[in-house]
């Protein structure tokens, strides 16, 4: 092979690796210098993020990129970047910035780490935990929900997300353990499967308390197997359906504030 036909291989070899990378990446950051609600979502992590505390510097990154109005009705989008809730059909809602924010910085994650979220929703919840983490799976009670978060992640580029439809309250066995589990939706007790299926030493984070008014944004550490727990901020979520109606669940031992 003379150097010319060598230099041409070696220019290849730069292109399909260039391409190779890129096809790995969520569909939206090859476009993020187009995007309209770029200065939305800034004034968003400096006002509603870091102005009420939020530190984690993983976590303030990537919801200053992904881009939130996508997973929000049409006629929400332009009050994606509001910190309040906004409905996403079927009775459900997309919570609001700053929660999601407290939520992920509360798990403490690493990016080897597998968390399991119950609760779907539109997605954005996972989204977020899938730039952070290596792997996603994620349960969604209602199946129009299930699917069209599952559609939006795969066509977003999300390919450490898997999402599938069914009830939370028993996890997902076949992928656990998990070293975190977040619950986005209320429950007066822990699902005991999910329990189970938490790495010793895994993180656990819900809306615990009253299902018809207020809960308690609670953390869950798994330490030789039992349950320690740090009550955080007051939130208001819906309620989670399925098994969690009827069931009752361990009570984890409060310790902290």
């Amino acid at each position: 092979m003379n150097r010319s036909v060598r230099f041409l291989h070696f220019l290849s070899l730069i292109f399909l690796s260039a391409l190779a990378v890129v096809s790995v990446l969520p569909s939206f950051r090859l476009v993020a210098g187009e995007d309209p609600h770029a200065e939305k979502r800034k004034a968003m992590v400096e006002r509603d993020l870091k102005g009420r505390g939020i530190k984690d510097t993983k976590v303030l990154d990537v919801m200053g990129r992904i881009p939130r109005h996508l997973f929000v009705p049409g006629p929400q989008r332009e009050k994606a970047y509001a910190d309040h809730p906004l409905p996403i059909g079927e009775g459900q809602t997309i919570s609001q910035p700053y929660v999601v924010a407290l939520m992920s910085e509360a798990l403490r994650l690493k990016p080897s780490d597998r968390v399991l979220e119950i609760g779907t929703g539109s997605g954005y919840q996972a989204a977020v935990l899938a730039e952070i983490v290596r792997e996603v799976y994620s349960i969604e009670i209602i199946k129009s929900l299930a699917e069209t978060a599952g559609k939006r992640l795969k066509e977003m580029g999300y390919r450490n997300v898997e999402v599938r439809f069914g009830d939370g309250y028993a996890g997902w066995e076949e992928k656990a353990p998990f070293d975190a589990i977040m619950i986005t939706a209320a429950a007066n007790h822990i699902p005991p499967a999910l329990i189970t299926q938490l790495k010793e030493g895994g993180r656990l984070i819900l809306p615990l308390g009253s299902t018809a008014f207020h809960q308690t944004l609670t953390v869950v550490r798994k330490e030789k197997g039992e349950l320690k727990v740090e009550q955080m901020d007051p939130v208001a979520f819906v309620p989670m359906t399925g098994g969690a109606e009827k069931g009752t669940g361990e009570k984890p031992r409060q310790k902290g504030k």
